[in-house]
């Protein structure tokens, strides 16, 4: 018998229970799935979504594996009590509510739709036709497995794309650049920045007064990836300026976004509320059976975290 403990909001637990259930079965694995323990040191493995920042896993002692319910691992690493292996969340569902959100807002910032909604009443905006995809530049900064599946729906509908990495990414049907001056390249070419990078301390505040400078004049940038990416004073001066065209940004560095934010108030910014995707229960219960089948088996789980990358 294995025994997995469920740790997550008291609400996911009635989503998740039936789609691991099910997930398990399938997988042939002989499952005690329970929501709370009074025995830490019999659970195998950990499905986690804390609903606690201090929780204390130190208390698992015979933990194999920690699943965790997120793609992004940077606030459960602040854990000073986490020691076992954990791997982040790629789950296919997640992935699809990602490129959705991401293609949708390409589009609305391609076809320049904030042009109309802030047109004032009677004025007939005929004379302007946005140019074909294949004239505009969509630059993805972060090509994981978000990034690489946005960049290729992109692609695939005409629109020139670029990546970005912090290592050199081979084997992708478009332009991948890496490193500082493949940034620099990066921003100066694009037309559309989409910013799908995990918060590691080489990547906060990664776009500022510096990199918006190296951008080109009107370009547009998407934010679903992390808050702490963008510093705010040196985007909204940009905004302000015409620099930077629109913006549409979906995380914040505190969230909710408090109601005196300036971003609530700019015509050019549409806010959104940290919805861009989020973990299907059914579709991430089988990555959950996936990883613990194979560790059961002597495998090493999949999409293991690296604590010293911070991803």
């Amino acid at each position: 018998m294995i025994n997995v403990l469920f740790s997550a909001r008291a609400a996911q637990w009635p989503v998740y229970r039936t789609p691991l259930e099910s997930a398990f079965a399938r997988k042939g694995l002989d499952v005690k799935l329970i929501d709370h323990t009074d025995a830490p040191e019999t659970i195998d493995y950990l499905v986690y979504a804390p609903a606690r920042d201090d929780d204390d896993l130190s208390v698992y002692t015979n933990l194999k594996l920690i699943q965790s319910l997120w793609a992004g691992p940077d606030r459960l690493l602040k854990n000073e009590t986490l020691t076992q292996p954990m791997a982040r969340m790629v789950d296919p569902g997640m992935t699809q509510g990602m490129v959705d959100y991401v293609f949708g807002h390409i589009m609305r910032h391609h076809l320049e739709v904030d042009r109309f909604a802030n047109a004032k009443p009677g004025e007939w905006l005929m004379d302007w036709a946005p140019p074909l995809p294949a004239d505009r530049t969509v630059a993805i900064l972060g090509i994981g497995a978000l990034g690489m599946a946005c960049a290729r729906v992109a692609h695939d509908y005409g629109f020139k794309v670029i990546g970005w990495s912090r290592t050199q990414k081979e084997g992708a049907p478009f332009t991948c650049y890496a490193g500082e001056d493949g940034l620099k390249n990066t921003l100066a070419e694009a037309d559309i920045i989409v910013t799908l990078l995990p918060n590691t301390p080489a990547t906060e505040g990664l776009i500022n007064a510096d990199t918006i400078a190296q951008m080109k004049d009107g370009a547009a940038i998407i934010n679903p990836g992390r808050g702490q990416l963008i510093n705010d004073d040196a985007l909204l001066a940009a905004l302000d300026k015409g620099k930077i065209s629109g913006a549409t940004l979906d995380v914040f560095h505190t969230e909710p976004l408090p109601e005196q934010h300036p971003y609530w108030h700019h015509p050019n910014v549409l806010v959104t509320p940290h919805v861009a995707s989020e973990t299907r229960a059914v579709t991430a219960a089988d990555v959950v059976a996936e990883n613990i089948a194979r560790v059961e088996q002597g495998q090493e789980a999949l999409y293991l975290i690296d604590p010293a990358l911070k991803y």
